[in-house]
């Protein structure tokens, strides 16, 4: 690991956005990086995965203030959680979010320029090989004050992905940027293909911190500015570097393309071919999943007779499927989805009539993740909600109290140690506890497996209005 000189690579990786046509598996709270889509870890882990080859410090990771605890939490499952994760408090595209990494790197490794290896947590790459190769074959074209953007030979005529253009050749395998072109119509799409001069845009980049930064002061120094300013008043916590948000709300929002790379003299291009996708849709998943001899992807309890390319995922129940051709089903224990697969990015305007209408299902899912393990909602009514609680082995709830309802534990597995007011004792398998009104309460799992406990609330105000911490243990119920 290269620490001593100003050549080391340090990978920043953008764990922001929602996913919001990968709906219903992909929600705002628990967006599509966060989840194992393609293989056996999250994408976000499959992302810092594959750098094992590369020589590069542990990767900084930017993300949603909200998503702080999901984010450490799948660092810490792969030994990669290291007082790196920068929160964004406000989202603001992805020029304000690099040159935030850019001036923090600057500041924990002051006297180096080290070169910034950008990526995207929710993409999938299928042929590390190459990916490793790529990456390596650019080095000496950032080090040498270039703006290296990775683009991936198209493998057909895509609508859903922006593209470049590539001109005059720089070294063998690596192009001066001509032209970045929107998402094209099917007629373009083609012409694009069949030309050989056109790539994906894959959204990744590699370049020096100081060198995108002056770049980005030359075109946006308004954006320069603000992330200058917020970068100098930023604070640590833990393994999260904050920036204060009514700092940073001032910056614009603006993607690095926009900002930078359709303007600088020094863009280059990198060809890639390394089975990438961004897995932003149903059918991009469906292409890269492993098939059936009828060209399914199955996932779940499910049964299908005379499908052909089919996409059916289950989460918890029995789906049978008879005679489907090209389509999509996707069930979680609160929404079914069921569309055409050639009409699959229009899921996201599903979500906007969600949002719009204030459901929860765009926002989140019925079980909801905490710093220290689950809630599953169960049950509830006007007055009551049953849920499952799922507390983690050494991990606790902060200590609180209600003023409007009551609390009934029952223990399904494990030992819970409770502490109420100034009293602390252990509940074990099928005992229960009861929590009256304004009564100082605190709950943990003193064991090495999961406590899984049955908890009734009931009273006229369940919302997390409810809830006054009285302790130090302020995790976040």
């Amino acid at each position: 690991m290269k620490t001593n000189s100003d050549n080391f690579i340090l990978p920043v990786i953008m764990a922001g956005g929602t996913g919001s046509r990968l709906w219903p598996l992909s929600r705002e709270q628990y967006p599509k990086q966060f989840l194992k889509l393609h293989g056996d870890t999250t994408m976000l882990q499959e992302t810092i995965s594959r750098l094992a080859t590369l020589d590069t410090l542990d990767p900084v990771i930017i993300c949603n203030d909200d998503h702080r605890f999901l984010v450490a939490e799948q660092l810490r499952e792969i030994g990669k959680l290291a007082n790196n994760i920068i929160l964004e408090p406000e989202a603001r595209n992805t020029a304000p979010a690099i040159a935030l990494a850019a001036f923090t790197a600057l500041k924990k490794h002051p006297g180096n320029d080290p070169l910034l290896l950008v990526l995207a947590a929710d993409h999938v790459i299928q042929q590390e090989t190459s990916f490793v190769s790529s990456v390596n074959s650019a080095v000496t074209l950032a080090e040498a004050g270039n703006l290296v953007t990775f683009g991936i030979v198209p493998t057909h005529a895509e609508t859903g992905y922006g593209y470049i253009l590539r001109g005059e050749e720089v070294t063998e395998n690596a192009f001066k940027v001509a032209q970045f072109a929107e998402k094209p119509d099917a007629k373009n799409a083609q012409r694009y293909l069949e030309s050989g001069n056109y790539y994906w845009n894959s959204g990744m980049f590699l370049f020096r911190a100081t060198r995108f930064l002056a770049e980005l002061k030359k075109y946006r120094p308004d954006i320069y500015t603000a992330c200058e300013y917020s970068a100098s008043r930023l604070t640590e916590d833990l393994d999260f570097v904050r920036i204060n948000k009514d700092d940073f709300i001032q910056c614009p929002a603006e993607s690095i393309d926009y900002a930078v790379m359709e303007h600088t003299q020094h863009a280059v291009v990198v060809p890639m071919e390394a089975g990438w996708s961004d897995v932003g849709s149903w059918s991009s998943l469906w292409d890269i999943s492993e098939k059936d001899a009828g060209g399914n992807v199955l996932s779940g309890d499910v049964i299908q007779r005379d499908c052909v390319d089919t996409y059916v995922h289950s989460e918890d129940i029995l789906v049978a499927a008879i005679g489907l051709k090209n389509t999509v089903i996707v069930q979680t224990p609160d929404a079914l989805l069921i569309a055409d697969k050639n009409c699959v990015q229009n899921v996201k305007n599903v979500v906007e009539v969600l949002r719009s209408h204030n459901r929860k299902e765009y926002k989140k899912h019925k079980i909801t993740y905490r710093p220290w393990g689950s809630v599953d909602i169960l049950a509830s009514g006007k007055d009551y909600i049953v849920n499952r609680l799922t507390i983690q082995p050494k991990k606790k709830i902060s200590a609180q109290i209600h003023q409007h309802r009551t609390e009934h534990w029952i223990v399904v597995s494990g030992t819970a140690l409770v502490k109420q007011e100034e009293k602390e004792f252990f509940i074990y398998e099928n005992e229960s506890m009861f929590i009256p009104v304004g009564t100082a309460h605190a709950l943990s799992n003193p064991g090495v497996i999961p406590l899984e406990i049955i908890e009734i609330q009931s009273g006229n105000l369940l919302s997390e209005d409810d809830i006054l911490r009285v302790s130090e243990f302020n995790s976040g119920r």
